[in-house]
């Protein structure tokens, strides 16, 4: 039903005429790609518009792709998952109105999927993450996701995906489709009837302080914690400084996380709803989130990565994959791995992409990318995760 391709080169034509090769003749009736930062986004459409003539196409930039061929980060990397069976292809809504309003861009989507979907379908969402570089503001995957619930209006369909970047610094961020590619867009793609898609979410953080209340906040700005400074609370609590002198790059030391249901049950870190650390202010004492859906008077503990506590999630889920697609009928394996878990980051001694695509059932085509934030479903909603990765698993079954 679907082909992979996986190709690494300097020159974005080599690698896209790389992955044709590997297609072996075969006509694809869909393309979805992703596309290391390194390459442009108007010369990977261009190599693929030229491969595949008026075949459509959805994706993007992506910080990374992960194949069973291989994987990489060093922004030269290119993916294609080939759909072969119509079947199993999705239809395409595009958006480039996130500019605009990512609230507003979300509801549009989400009328077209309440009118043009079944009940139940399966929808992947991709989005371009970075609304401005510098400054550093995103496109916060929370305000789309809300939108898009808003729009469905009581429509349940099983939402997953991620927003996408062209490297692991949050530089930029692109879509692409038959059209070309381009900047602030959001994609819906809507597979057919029959199509159902098992997640396993994959986790790698521990609660390193009791629960805190968040007493001042603005957006997706933390300015007090139980009355203090956030910073202040979070730096005294980790014992070390966030985000360099000065404070405002991207820290993976530590995260806010906000435990769902009730808050004195035992722990276990998929009751857990993370937010990364985007940058903080040392002259007004706040922190930035990745994500503006935490609010003032919620309980919130820090949470401190666990980089074996991230293995060990990974081959928990990655057995739970398995176990979907022994069921039958699994034409897919995706994997949407926050850019944050990779080994440059963590100092881990060992790439959890790695041990993905050693533990994955490889009779299912395998594709995945490193992605700015995880979309997938949580306690019956789908919501957007950070530092997690999401193993889907799509299953045709009609």
């Amino acid at each position: 039903m679907v082909r992979i391709a996986y190709a690494r080169h300097f020159e974005t034509a080599a690698a896209v005429n790389s992955c044709v090769a590997q297609l072996h003749g075969v006509a694809p009736l869909f393309l979805i790609v992703f596309s290391g930062g390194k390459h442009a986004g108007a010369d990977v459409h261009r190599a693929l518009a030229t491969a595949f003539p008026g075949v459509s196409m959805a994706g993007g930039s992506a910080a990374g792709v992960i194949a069973l061929a291989g994987y990489g980060y060093s922004g030269l990397e290119i993916g294609l998952i080939a759909f072969t069976d119509p079947s199993v292809v999705p239809t395409l809504y595009v958006n480039n109105d996130l500019l605009d309003g990512e609230r507003a861009a979300g509801q549009a989507a989400g009328r077209h999927v309440a009118a043009s979907a079944t009940d139940g379908a399966t929808v992947l969402m991709l989005y371009d993450s970075v609304a401005v570089g510098a400054p550093l503001r995103l496109h916060p995957a929370s305000s789309i996701v809300e939108g898009f619930q808003d729009g469905l209006g009581g429509k349940m369909v099983q939402l997953f995906g991620g927003g996408l970047l062209t490297d692991l610094n949050l530089s930029d961020g692109w879509v692409i489709d038959a059209d070309g590619a381009r900047r602030h867009g959001l994609q819906v793609l809507v597979f057919p009837p029959g199509v159902r898609a098992a997640t396993a979410v994959l986790h790698g953080c521990r609660p390193v302080s009791s629960f805190m209340t968040i007493t001042r906040m603005h957006g997706a700005e933390v300015f007090e914690l139980d009355g203090e400074p956030a910073l202040t609370v979070i730096e005294r609590m980790l014992d070390l400084p966030l985000g360099g002198t000065e404070g405002h790059e991207l820290t993976l030391i530590a995260t806010l996380g906000q435990k769902q249901g009730d808050p004195f049950a035992p722990y276990d870190e998929n009751d857990y709803v993370n937010r990364l650390i985007l940058g903080a202010d040392r002259t007004s004492g706040s922190v930035t989130l990745f994500e503006p859906d935490f609010t003032e008077g919620a309980l919130v503990q820090i949470m401190a990565r666990d980089n074996a506590l991230m293995i060990e999630s990974v081959r928990a889920g990655v057995a739970a994959a398995n176990r979907a697609s022994a069921q039958g009928g699994a034409f897919l394996n995706m994997y949407i791995d926050c850019a944050g878990r990779v080994s440059a980051r963590t100092g881990a001694s060992h790439e959890e992409a790695e041990v993905v695509t050693g533990d994955i059932d490889r009779g299912v085509p395998f594709l995945g990318f490193f992605s700015g934030v995880e979309i997938a479903p949580f306690d019956g909603y789908s919501r957007p995760l950070d530092w997690t990765g999401l193993l889907a698993t799509l299953r045709y079954a009609p």
